[in-house]
């Protein structure tokens, strides 16, 4: 495994207790984490998409459950078909792990199915507005629906996959969909020039819709979702792009 696929497929384990439940939406089980809050609005919606660890790591269902501190509920769709990356996310994968096969099938081909009936179940359950947050590998697919108008709020954390400055272009193009970058100063698939790239184009009022990044300094691709946060920095850095988040939503959605 090499050092960019490290920071993606190794982190720490984050304690606490999920909140949510696992269901079934248009046959796609689905972390869904509602807000105990009576205010909650159910004709909206934000689509949680994990990193390569998928709806399974505790980690991600633990910050699902934060962001329900929007009002809105948070689904978090199982799109890696019960197939995330095997093993703990403290530990190094087996050694029958063969990264290059795994990410050969889990293509968009192959993911991107999961997430699209997920959003029309929504739909029929009288959903009408959806935000997308997505991290690592989830951003590919928050940038994916935001390019399609899909969505009406985005969000990526320490984005891989994506295209710069192709990806970036195409959003000034195409797209109405606000965007909050949270980035950090170690990251090999989302690096400080690429976030330079991308305040030239969307920032200063060039990209309508809206435009904001964030900057967590001492922390590392994966920060939010498998950061050690008993490293100041790393905590401090979750803490305040979740927040981000959740204010970005809160007013854009």
């Amino acid at each position: 495994m090499n050092t960019s696929d490290e920071c993606c497929f190794r982190g720490n384990l984050h304690a606490g207790e999920p909140k949510g439940t696992i269901e079934v939406i248009n046959g796609v089980s689905v972390y869904r984490s509602r807000s105990l809050e009576e205010s909650n609005d159910d004709t909206k919606a934000i689509m949680y998409l994990p990193d390569v660890f998928g709806m399974q790591l505790v980690n991600n269902k633990l910050l699902a459950d934060r962001l329900t501190a929007t009002g809105y509920t948070v689904f978090m769709p199982d799109y890696l078909g019960g197939d995330p990356r095997p093993g703990s996310v403290d530990q190094a994968p087996p050694p029958s792990f063969d990264v290059n096969a795994w990410k050969a099938a889990h293509t968009a081909a192959q993911t991107r199915p999961p997430l699209d009936k997920v959003i029309m179940g929504l739909k029929s359950e009288g959903y009408t507005a959806f935000a997308a947050t997505g991290y690592c590998f989830g951003a590919r697919y928050t940038v994916d629906l935001a390019l399609e108008n899909a969505i009406q709020v985005a969000s990526v954390s320490h984005p891989s996959q994506l295209r710069v400055p192709l990806d970036i272009d195409a959003l000034v193009a195409t797209s109405n969909v606000p965007l909050l970058i949270n980035s950090c100063e170690f990251d090999p698939h989302f690096p400080q020039e690429w976030q330079s790239i991308a305040d030239e184009k969307l920032g200063g009022g060039k990209y309508a819709p809206g435009y904001k990044r964030t900057y967590w300094e001492g922390c590392s691709h994966g920060f939010l979702t498998k950061g050690d946060l008993s490293d100041p920095k790393v905590k401090s850095g979750q803490d305040g792009a979740v927040e981000a988040t959740i204010a970005w939503i809160r007013e854009h959605l």
